[in-house]
């Protein structure tokens, strides 16, 4: 924060030193109202599950950038609109959940989001739940008011709905452009609320929010979205052997989630190091700008700095030593990735073991794994696709399988 109020950026000069900023909506009118006045900003996330992932990463350290310039942040909880599911990206509807669901879920993600912006102070961040006004609405009136002001053939144009119209979008589905832009109005309106932020993805859900202020209030309004985290192959971070990374601990152990970010590729440091770490941008391009085995320490770094912001700096300092010991010394299995197995299991295929404990998600790329010395129980290269998990392994109770160079399993025996 002390670094922001002396070098008198505003949070669009910091945005932009760190290539946060995809597209905005009225771009020059955005920059010169973020540095002579003070507002609100919102993000929306629907709990749609009882963590948030990756994917929610960047459009929080963006808010967190918009608290430390003196805005003031909403999280807006789509406790309604999850009723609905966004159909962004999505080839399929999205499953319904009950409000039970939805409730737990909220309690979560509340926890989570606390790692990146604060609910004390003069601007404090402020918890919405667009259920507050979306489950009580009357539809025809919402209709009537609303409706008249979104253009279909436009809404089918959409990115966000291109998917879905190769396999036919509800008109269930399409109306979460409408519940989406209402909420940034009711945001508005509430709290005087100008800007929503969020990942590219959502830009045209944001700018038909944009678009519906301006038509009823002839006032500005903007929304500002972020880059998707890619990988240096295109694809979107955050796969790993286990699925998804996730921001609980009881989805992706601390250390699984520090071991992702210290097995980034080199070309990837830069922008990780950019823009999921609050390290001032000199020593952004430092470390980025190292070579060979140097930038191993950047890659270090950035695990350690990413994993100290969402899981504390114990947890982090604990995933950094058990990494160290199992590469350096091979001798602690503390903190490491467990699956279980009992032993009425036992006596099983190493391909059928491979699959049980997600090193591999099917029997045959267990078998590829095998037969390529890509596989070693308790550093015991294993290349026999007919061995078999006895209970004679299990000496301490534990085993550690260990996948190419990088990735280790520690299998407890219930």
């Amino acid at each position: 924060m002390s670094e922001t109020k002396n070098n008198n950026m505003s949070v669009y000069d910091i945005l932009k030193e760190r290539e946060l900023i995809k597209q905005i909506a009225f771009e020059d009118e955005f920059k010169e109202m973020v540095s002579h006045e003070k507002t609100h900003v919102y993000l929306g996330i629907d709990p749609t599950a009882d963590s948030i992932h990756i994917g929610h990463f960047i459009p929080l350290m963006m808010m967190s950038y918009f608290q430390k310039c003196g805005h003031t942040p909403i999280i807006l909880i789509g406790g309604g609109t999850a009723l609905i599911g966004d159909p962004s990206g999505k080839t399929d509807m999205r499953q319904m959940l009950s409000r039970e669901d939805i409730s737990r879920n909220v309690d979560n993600i509340i926890k989570q989001v606390s790692r990146f912006v604060s609910f004390e102070g003069e601007n404090a961040a402020i918890i919405a739940n667009n259920s507050d006004w979306i489950l009580d609405l009357n539809y025809m009136d919402f209709i009537r008011t609303y409706g008249i002001h979104f253009n279909v053939n436009r809404m089918l144009a959409a990115e966000c709905y291109k998917q879905r119209m190769e396999k036919g979008l509800t008109f269930f589905e399409l109306n979460y452009m409408l519940m989406q832009s209402y909420d940034f109005l009711q945001l508005f309106e509430k709290h005087g609320c100008k800007v929503q932020i969020g990942g590219d993805d959502q830009w045209s859900n944001m700018l038909s929010g944009v678009e519906l202020i301006r038509k009823i209030h002839r006032n500005g309004s903007f929304c500002v979205t972020c880059p998707l985290l890619l990988t240096a192959e295109g694809k979107k971070m955050g796969k790993t052997v286990n699925g998804a990374l996730w921001l609980d601990a009881k989805k992706t152990s601390p250390y699984e989630f520090y071991q992702y970010w210290r097995n980034i590729q080199d070309s990837e440091v830069r922008d990780v190091l950019k823009m999921l770490t609050f390290l001032p941008m000199n020593e952004v391009n430092r470390l980025a700008s190292l070579e060979g085995e140097k930038i191993n320490e950047a890659k270090k770094i950035a695990a350690f700095e990413i994993t100290k912001l969402i899981h504390g700096e114990e947890e982090a300092l604990k995933a950094k030593k058990t990494s160290e010991d199992l590469f350096e010394n091979l001798n602690n299995s503390d903190n490491m990735p467990t699956e279980k197995i009992s032993k009425e299991e036992l006596d099983l295929s190493i391909l059928d073991f491979l699959v049980k404990i997600k090193i591999a998600p099917s029997k045959g790329q267990a078998k590829t794994l095998v037969e390529q010395g890509g596989i070693s129980i308790d550093d015991n290269k294993i290349t026999d696709i007919k061995y078999t998990i006895s209970k004679e392994l299990f000496n301490n109770s534990f085993i550690v399988v260990k996948k190419g160079k990088k990735t280790f399993i520690k299998v407890e025996l219930n």
